[in-house]
């Protein structure tokens, strides 16, 4: 059997969430078709990509030492297929690729080596940086609109900003990583459909570009990282600027970006949507059109349409940083009552636990009062006094399997 590696490496924005929730939940059927997705958590590529590149991520960096040697181990061990996935790849180093190939057995030569093929799902400029924007914002940044631009369109790429953003969107430098000496066919870009197309569609490439046609498989999935709009998106931000000195990232991450972004304000539909500013427009499109000259003559595998990577003009502009006070006021009130439900939740199951504790207590209490307990707590104490009783004691506890006091 050919051992096969498929590595995603990004990028971010591109439905990596449902499609990596889809193949942790299909894990199973998956094996049943000689497939291996190495995870035994959901998150586990994730952790292996920090662990890859010594990213530090609000923590999560501690937990995930050794994360990619345990992952890379298990796919050496297999003999068939084997599918890792995580977008925030896109941004590894030359050197960090280097070590995540030879980990993999890639180039070493010899019959054992396996058929590496990289996977890039790309979308066009125009949607991925309003996204990645709101991305920073809900993972705590309180930056503008327009100074986050600003970084991004800055030639020197200095700032942290600049650096991550194009490390992980800029699809030509990505493929120079991770694919430098790969041939043609084996590096597969999957593009998203325009806005408005159908969902099923990007699933369908991606199921292509895995070799999963004819496997069948749940689609259904709790996971995703649905987009904010414009006023949802600068009431996040206001919130990060109040909260940030004060709020854990432990704590953050499942108030902020879950509780309030995911689940409750990514749920207004209605808002003005966050767009690209029509003066950036030109320099964007550009970009695209380069790109997209690139790739063609690199001959690379497109699935999709490679001329989706020209993003169209936005039909109208709603500047985050100057929203309308009502729409944010609205959305505001959204937050308001997310939290206090969740507050009225908590309270009514620290309720139920007080309850369900007072009744231990109660129980323990009359089971102390009973004079068949006090007659053994007697004879307890009085055979602790001599060493004779007390070898009496630890067989009789060693024989019902405990290891507490209580006879």
């Amino acid at each position: 059997m050919t051992r096969r590696i498929l590595l995603h490496v990004g990028t971010p924005k591109t439905g990596t969430s449902y499609v990596q929730d889809v193949l942790y939940r299909n894990r199973p059927r998956l094996a049943l078709a000689g497939i291996l997705y190495p995870a035994d958590r959901f998150d586990a590529h994730f952790l292996a990509a920090l662990d890859l590149m010594r990213l530090p991520w609000g923590g999560l960096e501690t937990e995930a030492i050794g994360a990619w040697d345990a992952l890379a181990a298990r796919v050496r061990r297999h003999e068939g297929t084997t599918i890792i996935s995580h977008e925030i790849f896109a941004t590894a180093s030359r050197s960090q690729v280097g070590r995540a190939l030879e980990s993999l057995g890639h180039g070493t030569g010899g019959p054992d080596e396996p058929e590496l093929h990289v996977v890039l799902s790309v979308r066009d400029l125009v949607r991925q940086i309003p996204a990645e924007w709101q991305e920073n914002v809900k993972h705590r940044s309180s930056i503008t609109y327009a100074k986050f631009l600003r970084q991004i369109q800055s030639p020197e790429r200095s700032t942290r900003i600049g650096s991550w953003f194009w490390g992980v969107q800029e699809i030509p430098d990505i493929l120079d990583r991770w694919a430098r000496d790969l041939p043609p066919e084996r590096v597969h870009l999957v593009t998203v459909p325009p806005r408005g197309g159908a969902p099923e569609v990007l699933w369908k490439r991606f199921s292509q570009a895995f070799g999963l046609d004819g496997i069948d498989l749940t689609l259904e999935t709790e996971r995703a990282n649905p987009s904010l709009g414009a006023p949802e998106t600068a009431l996040i931000r206001r919130i990060n600027r109040a909260v940030n000195r004060e709020l854990p990232p432990a704590e953050y991450r499942p108030l902020v970006r879950e509780l309030l972004a995911h689940q409750t304000l990514s749920q207004r539909r209605t808002s003005p949507r966050l767009g690209l500013p029509p003066d950036v427009h030109e320099w964007v499109q550009r970009l695209e059109r380069s790109w997209v000259e690139e790739i063609t003559v690199r001959g690379y595998d497109v699935i999709g349409d490679v001329e989706e990577l020209i993003g169209s003009p936005p039909a109208t502009w709603s500047d985050p940083d100057r929203p309308d006070g009502d729409d944010v006021a609205a959305a505001g009130l959204d937050a308001i009552k997310a939290l206090l439900l969740d507050n009225a939740r908590l309270r009514q199951e620290g309720a139920g636990l007080r309850h369900e504790l007072d009744e231990t207590r109660d129980a323990l209490h009359r089971a102390y009062l009973r004079p068949t307990y006090r007659l053994r707590e007697k004879i307890v104490r009085r055979l602790e006094t001599g060493q004779v009783g007390r070898v009496l004691l630890k067989g009789y506890r060693l024989a019902r399997g405990r290891s507490s006091r209580s006879a």
